[in-house]
């Protein structure tokens, strides 16, 4: 399994994602979830895969040669006039890559082969823009409405988003809630775990304004965690207590 998440704010997009990938509990590996590709002063463009890994390694793969050798057909992310068509280009790649592997395996297979994707970026003269793309190549946008993405396992981290986000809050702060939702997460399900990439693509910046890895020694991860342990704790028994009727 896998959690990566895809936040929108004033300032920009801020993008984080595990690298723990299992095929049950005796076959655990680390791989790189989070890509992405940047034309300095043009565009810059980051994806986050979740799903079966062959099919997001391929689909990955398919886009890295596109953009290494753009042809007439435009199917390049780094000649995609707009984020819009940038959405359609990736959606194409996985609906095909989903159904290639489903058609040599049997109709059945579909599901084994699905996968999901969250698009984020931005193109000179455009807003940032955040997709998320299903395994059928469609694919809805984030609004400040609906603020953020989560593809894998989302349910454990959600509430911590939900509670915490603000439009207009810092890309520190923004950094800071999606790691205590990642922790949150990480605490509950095996499934997902450190390393974690994360990624800062600031409005009208055509380069990541900031990038890193955070292994399992980072200091400030092992701060966060910690402090919000005890913070939960806190707030627990600072609650009114319940008083049983004899």
């Amino acid at each position: 399994m896998t959690y990566c998440v895809g936040m929108m704010l004033d300032r920009g997009l801020v993008l984080m994602s595990d690298t723990r990938t299992n095929s049950g509990v005796d076959n655990i590996s680390t791989f790189r979830k989070m890509f992405h590709w940047s034309v300095p002063g043009e565009r810059t463009i980051a994806v986050m895969t979740a799903g079966n890994l062959a099919t997001t390694q391929s689909v990955v793969s398919k886009l890295e040669e596109r953009n290494k050798a753009p042809t007439e057909r435009h199917n390049s992310l780094l000649d995609a006039p707009t984020m819009f068509q940038a959405a359609t280009i990736i959606g194409d790649a996985l609906r095909d890559t989903i159904q290639e592997r489903s058609s040599d395996n049997g109709q059945s297979a579909a599901g084994t082969f699905s996968a999901s994707i969250i698009l984020a970026g931005q193109i000179q003269g455009q807003d940032p823009r955040l997709f998320l793309i299903y395994p059928e190549g469609n694919f809805i946008e984030a609004s400040f409405d609906t603020p953020f993405f989560q593809i894998g396992e989302t349910k454990y981290g959600r509430p911590i988003l939900i509670r915490g986000y603000e439009r207009d809050m810092s890309f520190e702060s923004a950094i800071k809630l999606l790691m205590v939702s990642f922790d949150s997460t990480i605490k509950a399900n095996l499934s997902v775990d450190l390393p974690l990439d994360l990624l800062v693509l600031e409005r009208g910046n055509y380069t990541p304004l900031h990038e890193r890895r955070i292994t399992r020694d980072d200091p400030y991860y092992d701060g966060i965690s910690n402090s919000w342990g005890e913070a939960l704790k806190t707030a627990f028994l600072s609650l009114p207590n319940y008083e049983m009727e004899t």
